[in-house]
């Protein structure tokens, strides 16, 4: 018989709860929402910012990766999310791991060494929050065990506390692991929010209107842009090859100008769906796509810093909300 999937929560359960404390196991929520250091005593921030030195520092070899790079930079993030692999995990797993697993490490609540899993989960995620308090100004909200705790994180996006040990859970999972979902969510929740935009050369007046392509050819759209948006000089090295653009067929291509002519939006319907790219003075930055039905038609509204984007899907409407510069 095929093994059971690990979920999220299997991994929680079986793995790192024998080393919580007893009394926050009992009450998770009330663990998870209370402050773990009210009077702000530096000694546990100094405790945190240790444990992700020694994740940085032994890391590496763990990972069987030593150009793993893990010097706080959110590159450095990225780097870890592509290197949680299946086998890597699997392995990490084992009950052979956990005598090399426990060094350097405190489990709370006991219940024996503890499987390599449980150190690199608990000493990255305060790594992780600390990529994040170091390059863009996140306060930690302590909780008990330290591994628990949130990093709050305010940005133009709003005030956020990030759960950055539910992320690598989650990303461990046999749904996500090897999808690099860690680098995403710090992607998502880190780096799009706090994204300083304003930096991007404007390309042309923000109030420009340029027309919709009605026949969508990679010919076309050059000739397109060359005709309404020439300060575009390239649409970057990353846009799709002209032969993966054929492929797509878009039904037609609209535009707009983003953040006062920083940024162009593409974005048209295919028989699949919604593709939206985003292209600064430099060419192509990144693309969403939003599975959909073919009629209605998708809805892209432009409101402020935000962007929504409403698709049809199985004969509902599903709306996605996003920064200007994309998700």
């Amino acid at each position: 018989m095929p093994a059971e999937p690990i979920t999220a929560a299997q991994l929680f359960e079986r793995t790192f709860a024998p080393h919580y404390p007893p009394d926050a196991l009992a009450d998770l929520a009330a663990a998870r929402s209370t402050d773990a250091n009210p009077a702000g005593n530096p000694s546990i921030l100094a405790q945190i910012d240790h444990a992700a030195e020694v994740f940085a520092r032994l890391a590496p070899g763990a990972f069987g990766a030593p150009d793993l790079g893990l010097d706080f930079s959110d590159a450095s993030v990225h780097r870890l999310g592509a290197a949680l692999t299946r086998e890597r995990r699997d392995a990490w797993l084992s009950p052979a791991e956990g005598a090399a697993g426990a060094r350097g490490i405190s489990a709370e609540g006991g219940g024996g060494a503890p499987p390599m899993l449980v150190t690199l989960v608990t000493h990255g995620a305060l790594y992780v929050g600390a990529c994040v308090t170091r390059n863009h100004g996140g306060k930690w909200q302590v909780r008990r065990p330290l591994w628990e705790s949130l990093v709050r994180l305010e940005s133009r996006a709003g005030t956020g506390d990030l759960a950055i040990f539910q992320w690598w859970l989650k990303a461990l999972s046999d749904e996500e692991i090897g999808r690099g979902r860690l680098a995403d969510r710090y992607r998502t929740h880190v780096e799009v929010p706090t994204f300083d935009a304003e930096r991007l050369p404007v390309i042309a007046a923000g109030d420009r209107r340029i027309p919709r392509l009605a026949k969508v050819r990679y010919d076309t759209l050059y000739k397109h842009l060359r005709a309404h948006l020439p300060e575009l000089r390239s649409v970057g090295e990353d846009f799709p090859s002209p032969e993966r653009f054929e492929e797509m067929a878009f039904k037609s291509l609209e535009f707009a100008l983003l953040g006062g002519g920083r940024m162009l939006l593409m974005h048209g319907a295919t028989a699949e769906g919604v593709h939206l790219f985003w292209l600064d003075a430099s060419g192509f930055v990144k693309s969403v796509y939003y599975p959909a039905d073919s009629f209605p038609a998708h809805v892209v509204q432009i409101e402020g810093q935000k962007i929504r984007v409403i698709v049809p899907v199985r004969g509902e409407t599903q709306a996605h909300e996003m920064l200007w510069w994309g998700a």
